[in-house]
């Protein structure tokens, strides 16, 4: 049976670092790490038509930061900041947070989304969702991703495709996809699409940015 590895673990410490960095004193590990991961869910959820694909969280003793990566940064900050401050005073109130003060919120916006795998598995699952053809999905994306400049991308997607009765696996790959290369910039997501009468249909997608 093949053993797999998630190509952003395996480069974490040599080409990527942490989407969470902060050092948690006894018994307070397991609070920050669920924290983290509901802020993230919020974010994801709330930030959807921004087009967000990765939120960084820093802690500095009582102070937070959070990163959130958008391609398009205008839709999430809003007119004249509104949205910006709108999902600070919630994420204050969500989490309890006593001193908004205490809590940053910074936009970094994303210039090749095209070459961001979250965004390409996002936009590839709402097609499937729609139940447009896999098959022209696949193709268009990975076309949009070699204009982009990525030197290989593999995407893979799985269930009952077009509707049919067994499930099964299709996979298209163009140029380098160096997995077992750890200085490699390998981007790489898993998400899942919910395709009506059709089920769970797995995306995956791998791109290649180069050394």
């Amino acid at each position: 049976m093949g053993q797999k590895v998630n190509p952003i673990g395996f480069r974490i410490g040599n080409v990527y670092t942490w989407s969470s960095r902060w050092f948690a004193r006894k018994g307070d590990y397991s609070k920050n790490l669920l924290e983290d991961y509901q802020i993230r869910q919020f974010l994801m959820t709330n930030l959807k038509s921004a087009g967000v694909s990765k939120v960084e969280i820093e802690r500095f003793f009582d102070k937070k930061t959070i990163t959130i990566h958008v391609a398009r940064p205008g839709v999430a900050i809003g007119r004249g900041g509104a949205g910006e401050k709108q999902l600070k005073a919630e994420l204050v109130k969500k989490y309890k947070i006593k001193d908004s003060g205490k809590l940053e919120i910074k936009f970094s916006e994303v210039k090749s989304p095209d070459l961001d795998a979250y965004l390409v598995a996002t936009n590839i699952a709402d097609q499937l969702e729609k139940r447009f053809p896999f098959r022209r999905v696949m193709y268009q994306s990975l076309e949009r991703i070699k204009r982009s400049g990525a030197k290989g991308a593999k995407i893979s997607i799985a269930g009952r495709l077009g509707g049919t009765e067994i499930a099964r696996r299709e996979t298209i790959k163009d140029g380098a996809v160096p997995l077992h290369t750890i200085r490699a910039r390998i981007d790489f997501v898993k998400i899942d699409a919910q395709i009506p009468k059709a089920g769970i249909v797995g995306v995956k997608v791998w791109i290649y940015k180069g050394d």
